[in-house]
């Protein structure tokens, strides 16, 4: 944590924040057109910022674009603030909210956190339903080979589609699929209406990629890339705010043996 408050201590470096906030997955040639700042001084402070954690990076072709990421200042909110009852630490919302959205114009969800755990054991968490029902309720029956179909049992509502399939498999790196259909019952189990449930419907196949690197011994740097939504999409929106409290629930489990209270 004292590398975030360090990072966040610079004014160049909190308005890179500010631009990554206010416009996410920008290129270095985009950030320093935004900025009154020389290429290298970006780039030198873009690094900090990463090292912290406070920004991801996904290639895209040539390309290496930026994301804010989330992560680094939910894990001090956990660490302190969660200390104080929730009234008196209303005014943080926004703040919070703020750094985990995706804006609408891109949108493609990035976030990294680390993990006091091992590569295997991460891959265990990630597709067995032992672990996924602990902290996301939810489990896949599948047999994770490429192409083959998955079944969602997602918080007790059981979705089949034949465009839920497994896009990669590569134990203990990288595992990615598509994202499972919006369906009545389970717009039935979160209290959509009926017009959220056909704008969500709607939409094109998003996908969730997670990438699994090893950082230190028993630390492992776990990033998840939700993308291949169409702008404007509502589904886009509510992966933002969900998949931060599913992976410090996940990482909570991992690093403690529990996994994070519904209402944390």
């Amino acid at each position: 944590m004292d590398e975030v408050f360090k990072a966040l201590a610079d004014p160049s470096r909190r308005a890179l924040l500010d631009s990554l906030n206010a416009r996410n997955g920008q290129t270095l040639r985009e950030l320093c057109a935004g900025l009154d700042m020389a290429r290298q001084s970006v780039s030198k402070h873009l690094a900090v910022l990463e090292e912290a954690g406070l920004v991801a990076t996904v290639r895209r072709g040539r390309e290496k674009l930026h994301y804010l990421n989330a992560a680094p200042v939910q894990e001090i909110a956990h660490r302190w603030i969660s200390r104080y009852d929730r009234a008196r630490v209303e005014a943080l919302a926004d703040l919070k909210l703020a750094l985990e959205e995706t804006p609408m114009d891109a949108p493609t969800f990035v976030y990294t956190t680390y993990i006091r755990t091992t590569p295997q054991k991460l891959w265990q968490a990630l597709t067995e339903p032992a672990f996924t029902r602990r902290y996301w309720a939810t489990e896949f029956t599948t047999d994770w080979s490429v192409g083959s179909p998955m079944t969602w049992d997602n918080h007790g509502v059981l979705i089949s589609d034949p465009e839920q399939v497994v896009l990669e498999a590569e134990p203990y790196s990288r595992l990615s699929y598509t994202w499972h259909a919006i369906t009545p019952e389970l717009a039935k189990r979160f209290g959509w209406d009926e017009e959220m449930l056909a704008r969500l419907s709607g939409e094109a196949r998003s996908k969730v990629t997670f990438t699994i690197e090893e950082a230190a011994a028993q630390v492992v740097k776990l990033t998840v890339v939700h993308d291949g939504f169409e702008p404007g999409s509502s589904l886009a929106e509510m992966v933002s705010h969900g998949w931060p409290n599913v992976v410090a629930s996940l990482k909570s489990l991992l690093e403690t043996g529990e996994p994070l209270p519904e209402d944390a």
